[in-house]
């Protein structure tokens, strides 16, 4: 290769160079470009989360409840205690953090095991809420970021033996990620259950675990979800609809088409903020799993692509938080909880875009859902804590 061959490769590679140490950052620069990422990225996805269910609610909710305002105030009481949860998790020390673990995912069964309860509340066909007087939360909400937690413990206590397929599994897998996921899917939540498959598999990847592992688990998670659509009508029904079969006759087909409609009259710039047409009882739950068609259908494919670019930004932020940190339980958990919001966000998106299957998967930071915020912000406020804490060079692997 000759000299100006040799210019030519090291000219196209320093672009690349560039981005990828952006992405990584700089260890001796310290962890604020990394936590005001998170935390403003988190902070616009809720703001913009809260503007959107003010405007999809406001039409369903003046028929329904007292007033068009009353699901907006709801979600702004819960984003502020999301908030102010989000602030007490970001000044703990990773040290408390790990104290918790324990107790969180104890916790987080109790309250699973409360949903079969007289308790329990069923909405949709699935049986995932549990209420008390007029106050209701989904326990698996806290399921998700306690698995992250305690899992990242775990793996980080057997960091010198996790290539071994035993101490790998046991006890993240079984039982206890194992039960967490099996309260779940008894109360027929597959969307959840999907993601807490998702942290599972993250954390295990984050903590070194052999690659034949997620080869073999995935061959098992697709044999189960093939025999639960096969068992559940409702979800065959989904799936005929994604694949656009029988439509006709097919209900679930409804909701993924109006979905689409909004879309495609948003075009670039949107119809406006409010302006929405599909909110006007043609999208069920417009202000939940199809909220993001709302965003488009008013604020056009710009505004879309600025929600994209946000959960972008805080994939990045998060990344650069584990890759800085040589204690392996930061960079579990961060990976864990980095999976569960950014995967649970490409996973709705993709629902309402027509790329997946509609399995009722609501949108981080955005949809409507007051647990759901919560523990989100909870989440990211466990990573705020990993941002600030002392951090170290990159490994050289």
């Amino acid at each position: 290769m000759g000299r100006a061959e040799v210019a030519a490769s090291d000219a196209d590679a320093r672009p690349m160079a560039r981005l990828w140490r952006m992405v990584e950052g700089d260890a001796g620069s310290g962890a604020n470009t990394g936590y005001y990422m998170i935390l403003g990225s988190a902070l616009a996805l809720t703001l913009i989360g809260l503007l959107m269910v003010l405007s999809s609610s406001a039409v369903e909710a003046i028929t329904r409840e007292t007033s068009s305002y009353l699901l907006f105030m709801k979600q702004g009481v819960w984003a502020l205690a999301g908030c102010a949860l989000m602030v007490i998790m970001s000044r703990l020390s990773v040290a408390t953090m790990k104290k918790l673990a324990g107790p969180a995912i104890l916790l987080a069964l109790f309250l699973l095991l409360l949903v079969f309860t007289p308790l329990g509340v069923e909405v949709y066909g699935n049986r995932n809420w549990i209420g008390i007087g007029g106050f209701t939360a989904q326990p698996s909400e806290a399921a998700k970021l306690a698995l992250a937690v305690w899992a990242a413990k775990m793996l980080a206590k057997k960091a010198p033996l996790i290539h071994r397929t035993g101490h790998a599994l046991i006890p993240v897998v079984f039982p206890g990620g194992l039960a967490v996921l099996a309260l779940v899917l008894a109360g027929r939540d597959l969307g959840t259950g999907l993601v807490l498959i998702l942290i599972i598999v993250a954390t295990l990847f984050f903590g070194g675990a052999r690659l034949r592992i997620f080869g073999i688990a995935a061959a098992v998670a697709a044999v189960g979800a093939v025999l639960m659509v096969l068992l559940s009508g409702n979800r065959m029904g989904r799936i005929n609809a994604w694949l656009g079969i029988d439509c006709g006759a097919n209900d679930a087909c409804y909701q993924s088409r109006q979905g689409l409609y909004a879309l495609a009259s948003g075009g670039w710039w949107g119809v406006g903020l409010g302006q929405s047409r599909q909110k006007w009882n043609y999208i069920p739950e417009a202000e939940n799993d199809f909220i993001f068609a709302i965003i488009g259908e008013e604020l056009g494919l710009i505004g879309t692509t600025v929600i994209i670019a946000l959960f972008g930004i805080m994939a990045v932020a998060m990344y650069r938080v584990a890759v800085r940190h040589s204690d392996p339980f930061v960079r579990i958990a961060t990976g864990g909880i980095m999976a569960w919001l950014i995967g649970q966000a490409f996973v709705n998106i993709g629902m309402v875009t027509g790329l997946l299957p509609v399995i009722g998967v609501p949108l981080p930071f955005i949809s409507y859902g007051g647990s759901a915020l919560t523990f989100a912000l909870m989440a990211v406020g466990v990573v705020l804590c990993f941002a600030r804490q002392h951090t170290d060079p990159p490994a050289a692997a």
